[in-house]
């Protein structure tokens, strides 16, 4: 049974691995050895790996096949639907997801994911009409970056969008209108401004917890106490357990009522009802089920193990929907539980609660480190000192909390309790945020595959038992995160990395033994490029303090993330083309066209118009040579300041060329393309931008003279080896099934 259990899980999760989905006739293949295998006792494993993995696959089939179809693509279109879930509200934008979708056109998908700038307010479970500009999933792909597309996938969202305009069609009715309106006056309540921590608590909701909270909560490994997770249904179903076991022992409950059916199906009441608060997700939908076995083997009086819980769990996330694998929750849910399991389970004697703590949070950061790397999530080491203090914190905070919402009714009496809970969640923050200072969380070097087995091995074999001999050598095998292999380019080689930020530009140039990053992205409200793109690929490719940001002018989106970049990664020295227009803390130099250098045999020349008139025409323009082969960075330069560079008399020609100002037709012109005479070219832009960028008539006078383009709304980040006279390589060439080609 467990065999057969187990590769039914294996099959469910397979897909999740694959560069494409198997074909039609594929799958046919797979559904008739699946039915063979049934018919033979010994094989049925393998029968139920096959229909694991047919189940899953035919899933995934449905779910690409519901997203937008490419002729629909960037249109604008009238629709109804409803609201589901709770809107996210954050400054002037709304986010929320629509269901229910009728209009007049054919082939809209069932699920949007849409933004409202500058709208009313919006209710869970309304009815709306609106006219919405309509995009297939996309996000942006970078060596470190979250997997938006993914996330979409996983939600079965087939297309996002913004909103033109609308109207209300219906209140709000329904569970969705209900849990609207209890977040809303968990968010009026004075809590010490936890309001936002309440409600991701009681209703799931996180939206109220702002970019400083989540920097906090990263930094000490505690972002899943602000989340419920399973560890909050599950203390719950043991509270509510508990009780009524109390009130049994104590004679106080009634005889006519046999205590231990009503204590389990409390228990699991309770648990339901609370992951329905959070919007069942994956950690949720586990958690319950782990408690419905747990409560069923207790009902009838027999010893049960954990693993078997686990693996009824496992399947059951995969067989009700397969797209849970997609998300880094899941691996890091049940993950978490079978590593416990494997901890605790046949040691001799018995730990007391004192020592089971610390050894249970020294085996997450140690056996979740794997993981950990292989999702490219920060690894916190302060998470055992932090999960020490906050773990039973919120333990005891969460029951409040609930009990403080249920008597809300009450007048007076609710309102104290969540007063209560919001103190406790401000001083929890407050001792948290001092951990954070102490040690931030570390995002650790892309390894190959080989040294993350090897620490892989080296956390398994220091979670081994006390007694086994040599347990001590998993240090060893640890090194590789210490000291991880060289990534760095050989000498007169140059590294180029143009990091797909949207509307935007961000270029990562490495040598030997420097980098210089020209430009840091945009900030947009809470999403700042530099702390959320930049930062964590800067530390996957390995790249310590950098030597130089080079800020080309003082625009948002090259601007933005400078201060993150700064503040996180650090950079010896700040150069621009208008260092006033940046922030003091920067302490930006003003670039001339006198600066050149050479760093292990790559050459680095600057230029800027000393007669320019505004902030485009001051970019700083980069000069990159290697071994030969030169790269233009132009900033967002137009074509005053384009003549002016090529009547300055520096040599201009090179074989790559950063388009000016994202393609723009103000730039680009045709004798700064005649001077560069560049072979290829690279554009840094977001698709189906307000601006328009690329403009045709740039494309087309590109396309005259057989430049070749590299557009990173199409290919996501690319990465250039200056010096080798080769092909720029798209990290959309790593073919995962969900993305777009």
């Amino acid at each position: 049974m467990r065999a057969g259990m187990l590769a039914l899980a294996v099959g469910l999760v397979l897909p999740r691995f694959s560069p494409e989905l198997p074909a039609s006739w594929e799958l046919l293949t797979l559904a008739m050895l699946g039915m063979v295998c049934a018919l033979r006792p010994g094989w049925r494993p393998l029968a139920c790996f096959c229909a694991g993995l047919l189940w899953a696959c035919i899933h995934f089939q449905t779910a690409l096949a519901e997203r937008l179809p490419v002729e629909l693509d960037g249109r604008t279109f009238w629709l109804e639907g409803q609201v589901v879930g709770l809107p996210d509200v954050r400054g002037d934008v709304v986010r929320f997801e629509l269901t229910d979708i009728q209009s007049r056109h054919v082939g809209l998908p069932s699920r949007l994911r849409l933004a409202w700038y500058d709208g009313p307010p919006l209710r869970g479970g309304e009815r709306w009409r609106l006219a919405v500009r309509l995009k297939r999933p996309s996000g942006m792909v970078n060596p470190q970056s979250f997997d938006y597309e993914a996330w979409l996938l996983a939600r079965g969202i087939g297309a996002t969008g913004s909103v033109k305009a609308g109207e209300r069609l219906q209140a709000a009715a329904g569970a969705g209108g209900w849990r609207d309106r209890l977040r809303s006056r968990l968010m009026a309540i004075d809590a010490q401004d936890r309001q936002g921590a309440i409600a991701a608590l009681v209703v799931g909701d996180s939206s109220g917890l702002s970019a400083a909270d989540w920097r906090v909560l990263q930094d000490t490994g505690t972002t899943h106490l602000m989340v419920i997770s399973g560890q909050h249904v599950g203390m719950l179903a043991g509270l509510v357990y508990g009780m009524v076991a109390l009130l049994a022992r104590l004679g106080w409950w009634p005889r006519s009522l046999p205590w231990l059916p009503c204590a389990c199906a409390a228990a699991l009441v309770s648990s339901l009802g609370y992951g329905w608060l959070a919007g069942f997700e994956v950690p949720v939908q586990r958690a319950c089920m782990m408690v419905a076995v747990v409560l069923l083997w207790r009902l009838r009086f027999r010893q049960l193990r954990i693993w078997l819980p686990l693996l009824i769990a496992l399947d059951g996330v995969l067989l009700l929907d397969p797209r849970a694998s997609l998300q880094a929750g899941f691996w890091l849910s049940f993950g978490a539980v079978a590593l416990l399991a494997l901890v605790f389970s046949g040691r001799l004697g018995r730990w007391s609660w004192w020592q089971t703590l610390p050894r249970a949070q020294w085996a997450m950061l140690l056996g979740l480190l794997p993981l950990m790397l292989a999702l490219g999530l920060p690894v916190s080491a302060s998470g055992p000192l932090a999960n020490l203090l906050a773990v039973p914190w919120v333990g005891l905070t969460v029951p409040v909390a609930l009990l403080g919402t249920l008597l809300l009714p009450l007048s007076g009496v609710g309102e104290g309790l969540l007063g209560l809970t919001g103190w406790s969640l401000s001083m929890l923050f407050q001792v948290l945020s001092v951990i954070a200072s102490w040690q931030p969380a570390w995002f650790a070097a892309g390894l190959p595959s080989w040294a993350w087995l090897l620490v892989a091995l080296g956390a398994t074999v220091l979670l081994l038992p006390a007694g086994v001999p040599l347990r001590a050598l998993g240090v060893l095998l640890l090194l590789p995160l210490l000291c991880p292999p060289q990534q760095a380019p050989a000498v007169g080689r140059a590294q180029v990395w143009v990091f797909d930020v949207g509307q935007g530009l961000s270029v990562l140039v490495r040598t030997r033994a420097h980098a210089l990053l020209y430009d840091a992205g945009p900030r947009r409200g809470d999403f700042d490029t530099g702390e959320r793109i930049l930062f964590p690929s800067l530390r996957r490719l390995g790249v310590g303090r950098l030597d130089l940001l080079l800020v080309s002018h003082a625009d948002n989106d090259h601007a933005g993330g400078a201060e993150a970049v700064q503040r996180l990664q650090g950079a010896q020295r700040v150069l621009s083309g208008e260092p006033a227009q940046l922030p003091p803390s920067l302490q930006a130099e003003l670039c001339d066209s006198s600066q050149a250098w050479q760093w292990d045999g790559v050459r680095f020349d600057l230029w800027r118009w000393p007669q320019a008139a505004d902030g485009n025409q001051s970019s700083c323009v980069l000069m990159i040579e290697a071994s030969g082969e030169r790269m233009l960075l132009t900033g967002d330069i137009d074509t005053l300041a384009e003549r002016a560079l090529v009547q300055s008399g520096r040599p201009v020609g090179a074989q790559w060329l950063l388009l000016p100002h994202h393609g723009s037709n103000s730039s680009s012109s045709p004798p700064f393309l005649a001077a560069v005479r560049p072979s290829a070219a690279l554009i840094s832009r977001g698709r189906h931008n307000a601006f328009g960028h690329p403009h045709p008539a740039v494309l087309e006078r590109l396309g005259s003279r057989d430049v070749r383009l590299y557009d990173t709304a199409a290919t996501g980040a690319l990465k250039v080896e200056l010096g080798t006279f080769g092909a720029a390589q798209g990290l959309r060439e790593q073919r995962r099934f969900w993305r777009e080609k």
